[in-house]
């Protein structure tokens, strides 16, 4: 006697055959969405990016953006976050070179999160230095 082919059905849970359609999940996220589930999602972020700054690559900015992370983090707004995160998006050397004073802070990276990072670790620049 033969032996049937099992059914796919048989082998793996239907959900797997459920065709995914992008608007629909779209507007069932918008419906549902609610201030826990943003406050969740900010202190997601906030959690990232203590993660984020302690995990550069260069440890010496892994101490002085994780330090400050750690300390300002759960205080910081979804704007100061964005902020952090966009700041750890520049290389480790240059923010180095920065927050060492070898060179100049671009006018546009010179924002007031940079200043309260310096003031954080009792940062002197001093002006004057060439930039490259």
């Amino acid at each position: 006697m033969r032996r049937r082919r099992p059914f796919k059905a048989d082998i793996y849970p239907p959900w797997r055959y459920i065709r995914f359609n992008p608007s629909q999940h779209a507007k069932n996220t918008l419906m549902t969405l609610s201030a826990p589930e943003t406050e969740l999602d900010l202190n997601a972020r906030r959690r990232r990016a203590i993660f984020r700054a302690w995990h550069r690559g260069m440890k010496e900015m892994d101490f002085i953006l994780g330090r400050y992370a750690d300390a300002h983090a759960d205080s910081m707004s979804v704007e100061e976050i964005r902020e952090f995160e966009r700041l750890m998006d520049v290389l480790d050397r240059d923010l180095f070179k920065w927050f060492t004073g070898e060179c100049t802070v671009p006018t546009e990276e010179d924002t007031p999160l940079f200043q309260s990072i310096l003031r954080f670790h009792r940062i002197e620049l001093k002006t004057g230095h060439h930039e490259e």
